[in-house]
């Protein structure tokens, strides 16, 4: 079988390219992709993701699959990376200024509002949603070429038009940075362990969601 393996930073250089294609036994694993590579990473820390999602060595792998290596990353004085939950009013100043640098031509941020119900209430399993909203962001900003992203959420009761979620990325270039925060608020609506109940008067209800 057939596995795109996509290549960045220091990878790219050392290879000469963006991506290579390798062929595999079937049942190979991630581990086996990175043997097949003759020591292209050597000396250096990777995380690995399958189709966007990260993966360990042991993954199996299947035929047409996209596996990203991703080295370590540098951003600018701000981090690369910020994702946060806070039981508070969201700043969109504080998360933008998070993503300021001197290689981006174009800075995107997108804000979550309550509309049509008198509040919202979130509840979250915060470490696990802090840990997969940087997972999402960093995946965004390696695959997409992102200067740096962050993404803050709340939880607690959000009154009408405040906001619930603030994604910010910047970028070398507008198209990246449209798609990068478009990338990571669909996935962390879907992906992050993060409940909304809807309250009008004195009545609330859950809103139904999907498996993550």
């Amino acid at each position: 079988m057939t596995v795109t393996v996509r290549l960045f930073a220091q990878l790219r250089e050392r290879a000469g390219a963006r991506e290579i294609a390798v062929d595999l036994p079937e049942g190979a694993t991630v581990g086996d992709a990175l043997l097949s590579l003759d020591g292209l990473a050597d000396g250096l820390p990777l995380v690995m993701a399958v189709n966007r999602e990260y993966a360990s060595a042991e993954r199996r792998l299947d035929p047409g699959d996209e596996l990203a290596l991703i080295p370590p990353v540098s951003g600018g004085e701000a981090g690369l990376v910020t994702a946060r939950v806070l039981d508070g009013e969201l700043s969109l100043d504080r998360v933008a200024a998070q993503v300021r640098d001197a290689r981006a031509g174009a800075v995107v941020v997108f804000q979550g509002v309550t509309r049509e119900v008198d509040r919202l209430e979130y509840e979250a399993y915060v470490e696990m949603a802090e840990e997969r909203m940087s997972a999402i962001a960093a995946s965004a900003v390696a695959t997409l070429g992102l200067c740096a992203a962050a993404v803050e959420h709340r939880v607690g009761d959000v009154p009408l038009s405040e906001p619930s979620v603030i994604v910010a990325v910047s970028a070398p270039h507008r198209g990246e940075a449209f798609a990068g925060a478009s990338e990571i608020i669909d996935r962390v609506k879907a992906e992050a362990p993060i409940w909304k109940k809807e309250i009008e008067g004195d009545e609330g209800r859950w809103v139904d969601g999907v498996a993550p």
